[in-house]
């Protein structure tokens, strides 16, 4: 197995996300000092492997793993162990930080890449506002489905994301994997586990705990408010707000505990593309919850 250390490319010191909209909000990195460059690593594994080595970055190990199989659509995972009190972060990063980009372009006889993204956590940014991710590790599923199951295949991941302790870290990691070997059954029960913590698609309304409710809007306020209530399994239970696209960055909610298991999250609707149409925009809601999470895609109703 072949592990190496591309080396490191040149950064700036911090990464806004262009946002639009009187509302818009820079979003930086979350703490004022940062690393000012790229630290980079790869791994390609031999054929029949059911994962790579690690890559080791600062505060994370970074491997690709598959369950193996012969059908079109294969099992695999990107895999993160993140050393104490180092995060890295989800898909939407919050008050602070950067999601992470995921590529698997180079990958041979490999028709689509779906990656699932495990519930994530809130944690205090150190620059009075909070980010989203993840702390000790975190296993993304994929489901890869192949152009031609008869033929070899193999996934290749370039992963740029960034992990931080008191600093941010900007990381690249490059692995490849072959899809065909044998299945693994530790691989395989470290999969399930992830695939365990992916939120659940679900209806507004739904039975049980934990569910979204209601989403609904007030388009009266300045600016309009986003109200949604939500059956909780328990307190620590979290809501998470995306909109329909990477222009918008909505701030994260303010919980509200209700008796009966109930919770109100509110947010007013900051970072808003100037040209939004929110009387139609369908808005996406993860409720991270334990042992179970769940999302809804939905366009608030007026109140």
């Amino acid at each position: 197995m072949t592990c190496f250390a591309p080396g490191r490319a040149a950064r700036p010191p911090h990464r806004r996300f262009p946002l639009s909209g009187s509302g818009a909000r820079r979003r930086l990195w979350p703490l004022a000092a940062v690393a000012l460059a790229t630290v980079a690593a790869a791994c390609v594994a031999p054929a029949g492997a059911a994962e790579t080595d690690a890559v080791s970055l600062p505060g994370v190990e970074v491997r690709l793993v598959s369950a193996g199989g012969d059908g079109r659509v294969r099992e695999a995972g990107i895999e993160m162990r993140l050393a104490p009190q180092w995060k890295t972060y989800w898909r939407y990063p919050g008050d602070s930080g950067v999601p992470p980009v995921i590529s698997f372009s180079g990958s041979e006889n490999v028709a689509e890449v779906r990656v699932e993204w495990p519930a994530p956590r809130r944690f205090a940014d150190g620059g009075n506002g909070f980010s989203v991710g993840y702390k000790s590790s975190v296993v993304f599923p994929l489901k890869v489905t192949l152009k031609d199951p008869a033929r070899p295949a193999r996934l290749d991941l370039i992963m740029d994301f960034a992990v931080c302790e008191a600093l941010c870290m900007p990381a690249n990691a490059r692995l490849a994997l072959e899809l065909d070997g044998a299945a693994d059954p530790a691989v395989a029960q470290r999969l399930a586990a992830a695939r365990a913590k992916v939120p659940e698609e679900a209806a507004l309304g739904a039975e049980g705990a934990p569910a979204i409710l209601s989403a609904r809007l007030d388009p009266a306020s300045t600016p309009p408010q986003l109200v949604v209530e939500a059956r909780v399994a328990t307190p620590m239970a979290d809501l998470f707000v995306e909109g329909p696209d990477a222009r918008w960055a909505l701030p994260l909610p303010q919980k509200t505990a209700l008796p009966g298991g109930l919770a109100r999250f509110s947010l007013p609707l900051e970072g808003v593309p100037a040209d939004a149409d929110l009387a139609h925009a369908r808005l996406t809601f993860t409720l991270s919850d334990t042992p179970r999470s769940v999302t809804a895609t939905a366009v608030p109703q007026p109140r």
